[in-house]
């Protein structure tokens, strides 16, 4: 075999090992098994901001399509306009009603209802975090990491705030 000949041979091995290499590491990066997983959060980051339950659809459309046909996406709605301002009300009736960057009125419309957030709590960090892994496979340790971003919902303290504390036990029958 003459030396021209094995450069040819070698440089084409070379060549289909590269291509073999590149598809792989494309195929890899595309999959999502490359992206990174850190040790999911001891309790979900702080400083975390209410983003809204549209924000949220973006990854879960499935669970706010079925929310959406929820009393708990019309509980503002619900409420006749007297007592839309009423922080009694509103701390059931919206969303992070009392606290920095929950409902504060029109202008935190994405707010009004009982959303995904009242129970899970603010999401602008799980929706940060939850970006990179969008539309990939996630391995165990992925999920668990971006699940760790936010609380789980917990009904023995979550639901019952307002559906055995409040109650409207003591609260006046409406006059619409």
């Amino acid at each position: 075999m003459s030396v021209r000949s094995w450069r040819v041979r070698f440089g084409f091995v070379v060549l289909l090992g590269l291509v073999f290499f590149l598809g792989n590491a494309f195929h890899t990066l595309r999959s999502g098994t490359l992206a990174t997983a850190q040790e999911p959060f001891a309790k979900p980051p702080g400083d975390q901001t209410y983003v809204g339950s549209n924000q949220c659809a973006s990854c879960h459309f499935d669970q706010y399509l079925a929310w959406k046909k929820t009393k708990h996406s019309k509980s503002f709605e619900l409420l006749p306009a007297k007592y839309r301002t009423d922080s009694s009300c509103l701390k059931c009736h919206s969303t992070g009603h009392g606290q920095p960057t929950g409902y504060q009125g029109p202008s935190t419309a994405a707010l009004a209802g009982t959303s995904c957030e009242a129970c899970h709590g603010p999401g602008s960090k799980h929706g940060e975090i939850a970006k990179e892994f969008a539309n990939k496979k996630l391995s165990k340790e992925q999920e668990a990491y971006v699940r760790s971003t936010i609380p789980l919902v917990l009904p023995v303290n979550t639901c019952t705030e307002c559906h055995v504390s409040e109650a409207h036990k003591e609260h006046p029958p409406y006059d619409r």
